[in-house]
């Protein structure tokens, strides 16, 4: 048995090692990049709604729809039907740098909607309490909204980083790089079953291990 295991380590492990950095640097820069569209827009949809801080229905009716409408394309497809504006912003459509594009437009508005639903879930008591003190919105958004719903936000952001590592995985379809496009070459197109197993389970134990991280964070911030 242990020499199998070493002869497919010898075989593959620096495949496995490469295409491993490479799903984490889609996803890390994918996630950060994320992050910083998401989190404005989910609190832009919370302040914009009918009867908060700065309603404006044009504004929220416009930023819904734009959301949904992106949300509701599939992300393989989304993959290709964005490959000219993708190859126009990075210069590539192919590679770890030609999938970051597509996965910022696929995980920015599931991010803005998964925030927009852990800060909804503060109480208004709360802040209608901090508006009449007088506080200014931009710290109500900081100190109320943000710091009550850390725990929920983490728990939005550990499932965002999930179907993330999903979309990677798919990204393999246009030699994005990663475990996927390792499995998809390899795995499918070259029937090593073997390499198909082992990333598989790789992908198995990277998503338990986030799941179980956030889990753990976000149980840490509702005790605070």
């Amino acid at each position: 048995m242990m020499e199998k295991i070493n002869a497919f380590l010898d075989a593959w492990g620096s495949d496995l090692w490469t295409s491993t950095i490479q799903t984490f640097q889609m996803v890390g820069i994918s996630l950060a990049i994320s992050v910083l569209i998401g989190l404005p827009l989910g609190i832009l949809l919370v302040l914009t709604r009918p009867g908060k801080a700065l309603s404006n229905k044009f504004v929220y009716n416009v930023l819904n729809i734009v959301i949904n409408i992106i949300r509701s394309v599939p992300f393989i497809i989304l993959l290709f039907f964005i490959l000219p504006f993708t190859k126009f912003i990075v210069g590539t459509s192919i590679g770890v740098k030609g999938v970051i594009v597509p996965l910022v437009v696929y995980t920015a508005p599931y991010i803005a909607r998964l925030m927009e639903s852990a800060l909804l879930e503060v109480n208004r008591g709360v802040i209608e309490a901090y508006e009449a003190m007088g506080i200014k919105t931009r710290h109500i958004v900081w100190h109320v909204l943000v710091r009550e719903s850390r725990s929920s936000i983490v728990l939005g952001l550990t499932i965002a980083i999930i179907g993330l590592i999903g979309a990677s995985a798919m990204a393999g379809l246009v030699g994005g790089g990663g475990l996927g496009d390792l499995a998809y070459r390899y795995g499918h197109l070259r029937y090593e079953v073997d390499v198909m197993y082992v990333t598989v389970i790789l992908l198995i134990i990277l998503v338990q291990g986030l799941q179980s991280l956030g889990n753990y964070f976000a149980a840490r911030l509702k005790k605070d």
